[in-house]
């Protein structure tokens, strides 16, 4: 058997240890621009950030987020299911437009107008 790679590799003495991203299958249950909540079949910490692959249409973006709450959702036959809330992080300006032009078609779809903005005052106490 012949040797195909361009470079020797070298024996690593001790453990070298790393970390390997995986994609897993979710749902997503709401979104808008700035975040989503999802449904998955395994926890995720809070706090820890994660690349998300959003299929969004007939598009598909990744982003980062921040987990901001976990817990289980639903119990059942098929195991244990995870509601998770997530803020998406810096995302690009490309991400952004797909992701606010998805939240807008399904709003239409819905029938659904966009959120109105309310000026207001938050009263000091006296």
């Amino acid at each position: 058997m012949t040797d195909k790679r361009e470079s020797e590799r070298v024996p690593v003495p001790g453990e070298v240890h790393g970390e390997v991203t995986v994609f897993q299958p979710m749902t997503i249950l709401d979104m808008s621009p700035r975040g989503a909540q999802i449904e998955t079949t395994f926890p995720l910490h809070l706090d820890s950030l994660h690349d998300f692959r959003l299929t969004l249409g007939e598009r598909s973006v990744v982003v980062k987020g921040r987990i901001v709450h976990c817990q289980i959702g639903d119990i059942g036959n098929g195991g244990v299911r995870y509601r998770t809330g997530l803020e998406f992080i810096e995302p690009s300006g490309h991400v952004l437009t797909a992701i606010q032009a998805f939240v807008d078609a399904q709003r239409a779809a819905l029938g659904t107008p966009p959120p109105r903005v309310i000026d207001a005052e938050l009263a000091g106490e006296s």
